[in-house]
């Protein structure tokens, strides 16, 4: 089906999973306009019935935090991240508005449905090299937090592997750190497992010509892979090129579970006693909150 299609209708569902999985990382309040989307309630409520019954809904700014929380008190199956993306911290920095940021996602990072600190790091990609001294006191300071609330560290690392983890050795990683839509090849994949993380594999490792990225899942243990959508960009194969879902989830664990050469229900489950393992239980009553 030709791209244009693609962003021009919405996904069909794909078959539900035999076991229920977490969306590692998603953006449910970001509408992109270049294809329709399916309205929150619809696109949990979508997921739900493919087997992808929670999600991690991540914040990436202070009104984007916020609205993560709220999501994460009104939806049983959401809990939230929060923090300042790399790519803010100069326009926060340029507006003198980035120590109210910090003083604000810092409040925001102890409620409880609060799970995650992140995304945060390093974006060389969109941030040039004037923006980079920024990004890395920001990134500092997004560790500290983490640190000091006991909260799992997601990562956000693009073209800038050996600054990350050069800043992550410096500082102290946390105990809880994920790398977010994990992009490297094998061996950073190994660099980053040496050093006790866990990978979070999105729609790229559906992609065709993506050798490097399946050839670093396969070398990730089965106890530290994760699984993501990164919605709504990121979309998997057959899907490529329209907007993306927390629906769409299955078709990325199939692909993995192939790499990994495991049943999907196996990876399923792994992925699930994961995520509980490192953001605590999901359901209200179970968490006490």
């Amino acid at each position: 089906m030709p791209d244009d299609d693609r962003r021009h209708r919405l996904p069909e569902a794909p078959d539900p999973l035999p076991v229920p999985v977490v969306d590692n990382h998603a953006h449910l309040d970001i509408v992109r306009d270049d294809g329709p989307s399916l309205p929150l309630e619809e696109a949990i409520g979508a997921a739900a019935r493919v087997g992808v019954d929670r999600i991690v809904q991540i914040g990436c700014d202070v009104e984007s935090a916020r609205a993560s929380v709220g999501m994460a008190h009104r939806f049983p199956g959401i809990v939230a991240g929060v923090a300042l993306h790399p790519n803010e911290i100069p326009r926060l920095a340029a507006r003198g508005a980035l120590a109210e940021a910090y003083a604000a996602i810092d409040a925001l990072a102890a409620d409880p449905r609060v799970r995650v600190i992140g995304e945060t790091g390093l974006d060389y990609y969109r941030t040039g090299p004037e923006g980079r001294d920024l990004q890395h006191e920001a990134f500092r300071w997004h560790i500290a937090l983490a640190k000091r609330t006991g909260k799992v560290l997601q990562i956000h690392d693009r073209d800038a592997h050996a600054d990350v983890l050069a800043i992550l050795d410096g500082e102290g990683a946390p105990r809880h750190t994920v790398m977010h839509c994990f992009s490297g090849d094998m061996a950073f994949a190994r660099a980053c497992l040496e050093r006790g993380f866990w990978l979070s594999f999105a729609g790229p490792v559906t992609f065709k010509n993506n050798h490097a990225l399946r050839d670093a899942l396969a070398v990730t243990p089965l106890d530290r892979v994760l699984i993501e959508t990164d919605a709504p960009y990121l979309t998997p194969m057959p899907w490529r090129g329209a907007v993306n879902s927390s629906y769409l989830l299955p078709h990325t664990v199939r692909a993995a579970a192939g790499v990994l050469g495991v049943a999907t229900a196996t990876l399923c489950a792994a992925v699930s006693d994961t995520a509980e393992r490192l953001y605590g239980p999901w359901w209200p009553a179970a968490a006490n909150v």
